[in-house]
């Protein structure tokens, strides 16, 4: 069984940064592709960023030049850098674990961006 903790969300000003962080449960980090999604109010949830387990990354088009996805196999954690934070990021970020056969969300972390 995987279990996906994310932390690092909270409330910060239009312009500012935040550093999410997923630390995942199990033997199977490094064989899985980890990914950040969100969903604010109203709306769908959505892809932010995903890394392969071979370190390939995608980004939504909304996020591209401003958030950073990495991974660190040896902690079994997965990071979202985000700069330039604006006030449509406001969202709660979910953290997954996806691969053949293997779908994990965690429980979310609110960001909020306001002033």
């Amino acid at each position: 069984q995987v279990q996906l903790v994310e932390s690092g969300g909270g409330l910060v000003q239009p312009g500012g940064s935040l550093r999410l962080s997923c630390a995942a449960s199990g033997r199977i980090f490094s064989a899985s592709a980890m990914g950040w999604y969100r969903q604010a109010p109203g709306k769908e949830r959505e892809l932010v960023a995903v890394m392969s387990s071979g370190g390939s990354t995608n980004y939504a088009d909304s996020v591209k030049g401003r958030f950073t996805i990495s991974r660190d196999n040896a902690k079994t954690t997965v990071y979202l850098q985000m700069n330039s934070l604006k006030p449509e990021d406001t969202a709660v970020y979910y953290c997954h674990m996806g691969g053949s056969g293997v779908d994990y969300w965690g429980k979310g972390t609110l960001v909020t961006v306001s002033s």
